[in-house]
């Protein structure tokens, strides 16, 4: 029977630790024996409930979810929005999201892409929609075609292409538009913006129904507000941070940006010259940021989690105390 899509985090996570093989000790040979956990079964599910909502952070009243590790996997997730960010491995709880924005096509932002939609079809949901840089969606395009052969499935999806400064409508009151980063291939961010509509000012005060009515005879009588709300980077250098296009980038509420390098162990030429970003240009360019919050994604996998908050931890004005770091999976 089909699982409810509803459910299918739970039904993954059971099935991985209810086969999970356990190691015989009764010798001295190393081996693995499946054996049933049928009695546990009931438990891991609330342990999966339970998980599932430890991974959730929330900055600046945003649910965010993901895993970013440099080199390995980034897929960053806003549940509210029904948005992901790159998906590297195809993290489970990705699969719930609608709309998949992708930065770049290294592997470790796009590996997870036919993944993400083959699992959505396997729980006949709805066909997502990818958007990714308009110079690489011939070549996702060859991809689908590939994994449509080797899967004989038909891998339902819209995708678009997006150059930098174009917009994509997700809803009548949210919009997403593509900027410029600085990677060693071509790549893009993401700024997604919220609308909202704001009764002018010289009609503030009017009875409702001659509002009404002047908005009925064709009057305009509000005006829209567009806010950036989140700000996504993807790779880049911290050009991006100087580049005059990109302001609503470092106004947005939440930003989410790269940190690959966070001590002297690795120089600001070694990160510039594989494209990311130092931790110390953040604080170079400290004042720049407008952002309400910042959270740091993809630092080197060369870093624990008590180097990573200890960075982050003593980062001085006007960064302290705005500034988070995902460390999920570390």
């Amino acid at each position: 029977m089909m699982p409810n899509p509803k459910e299918y985090r739970n039904l993954i996570l059971i099935i991985i630790l209810e086969t999970k093989p356990l190691r015989d000790f009764s010798s001295n040979t190393s081996c693995s024996i499946p054996q049933k956990r049928k009695e546990r079964f009931k438990v891991v599910v609330m342990e999966s409930e339970t998980k599932k909502k430890k991974h959730l952070m929330e900055i600046e009243g945003y649910p965010i979810d993901g895993l970013s590790i440099g080199g390995h996997e980034t897929c960053i997730m806003f549940p509210s929005l029904r948005i992901a960010f790159d998906i590297g491995r195809c993290p489970h709880r990705a699969i719930s999201q609608d709309f998949l924005f992708i930065s770049h096509s290294h592997m470790d932002h796009i590996g997870g892409l036919p993944m993400y939609v083959a699992t959505r079809g396997l729980y006949k949901m709805k066909p997502p929609t990818i958007i990714v840089p308009t110079s690489i969606k011939e070549c996702v395009e060859s991809l689908f075609e590939v994994h449509r052969k080797l899967d004989s499935s038909e891998l339902k999806h819209n995708l678009v292409g997006l150059d930098i400064g174009e917009e994509f409508i997700i809803r009548k009151d949210l919009k997403v538009k593509a900027f410029k980063t600085y990677h060693v291939i071509q790549s893009q961010g993401y700024v997604v913006y919220s609308t909202k509509h704001k009764l002018k000012q010289e009609y503030v005060g009017l009875p409702a129904n001659e509002i009404k009515n002047l908005k009925a005879s064709g009057v305009e009588i509000t005006n829209s507000i567009t806010t950036p709300e989140v700000a996504f980077t993807g790779d880049t250098t911290s050009d991006f941070v100087v580049d005059e296009n990109n302001a609503d980038a470092l106004k947005a509420r939440v930003l989410v940006m790269e940190s690959t390098f966070l001590d002297d162990s690795v120089s600001v030429e070694h990160a510039r010259d594989y494209g990311h970003i130092h931790l110390s240009e953040i604080v170079k360019h400290a004042e720049k940021f407008e952002n309400k919050a910042i959270l740091l994604i993809h630092f080197s996998a060369r870093y624990t989690v008590e180097e990573i908050e200890a960075a982050v931890s003593t980062l001085p004005p006007p960064l302290e105390g705005r500034v988070y770091a995902l460390t999920q999976g570390f």
